[in-house]
């Protein structure tokens, strides 16, 4: 049986979830994982109730330590690690760029990038091991400069909870740095047979309120779990919605 990893799956609403159902459904045992075992134990409950594959992990992706314990984890129990889907971030309002707090944007820096990074780093060898490794980015077309509808130059910005409509430049740029770190890994790890893309989701109803303006998780994880499920040779070092390309 194949094993998915999918960090940053705690909520019910989240497209980590539906990602982590999506993945089962297809056959895969799913690891759902967030910054305390706690917060997962539960949803990994209802997926077995409904006859899947799942199990809890305790990741905090801040904590290389915890990343470290987490990947000895899956390798005591499944000796390899067949996807690893980096969902797990976090996006604060940014009034402008002037006024930015900066211990903010470092907050979002080592959560969306260093953290994706760390993880990567200590799952690398199990992926390696499976020898059909898939690693799935997280990313958004605010990331991009180029994407029309969610690009750097365009993005009017993000309805978010007591915030209302406020511009997101640092969590755009996080998710810039986040596909150029895709691309790098792509790279380096073609060879192993290990494919690497960034995937934008849309904009997604994860939130009470939001399904007014945004689409179901149950739809934008169907091009996470598309990016998840390639055949050797598939494309990689890419970026993507829906399984079709996206500018950078």
């Amino acid at each position: 049986m194949r094993t998915a990893l999918i960090t940053g799956s705690g909520r019910r609403e989240g497209l980590g979830f539906e990602t982590a159902w999506q993945l089962a459904a297809e056959g895969f045992h799913v690891v759902l994982s967030a910054r305390t075992v706690d917060q997962v134990e539960p949803l990994a409950g209802e997926l077995a109730q409904e006859g899947f594959d799942a199990s809890a992990l305790e990741l905090d992706l801040l904590d290389r330590a915890s990343a470290a314990e987490a990947a000895r984890q899956v390798e005591e129990r499944f000796g390899r690690l067949d996807v690893l889907i980096n969902n797990a971030a976090v996006m604060m309002p940014s009034p402008t760029v002037v006024d930015k707090d900066l211990d903010e944007l470092m907050f979002e820096f080592q959560t969306n990038v260093v953290g994706t990074w760390s993880v990567t780093q200590h799952m690398l060898p199990l992926l390696v091991a499976g020898g059909h490794g898939r690693i799935v980015n997280v990313s958004s077309g605010a990331g991009s400069f180029w994407d029309p509808d969610y690009g750097l130059v365009n993005y009017p910005g993000f309805a978010m909870d007591g915030f209302g409509e406020m511009p997101i430049t640092a969590y755009a740029l996080t998710k810039t740095a986040l596909n150029g770190l895709t691309i790098k890994m792509a790279k380096e790890l073609k060879g192993a047979n290990v494919l690497v893309n960034a995937v934008c989701p849309g904009v997604t109803a994860t939130r009470p309120g939001t399904e007014q303006w945004a689409r179901p998780a149950v739809e934008s994880a169907r091009g996470v779990v598309w990016a998840a499920t390639l055949p050797d040779g598939g494309p990689t070092g890419l970026f993507f919605r829906d399984g079709k390309q996206l500018p950078w």
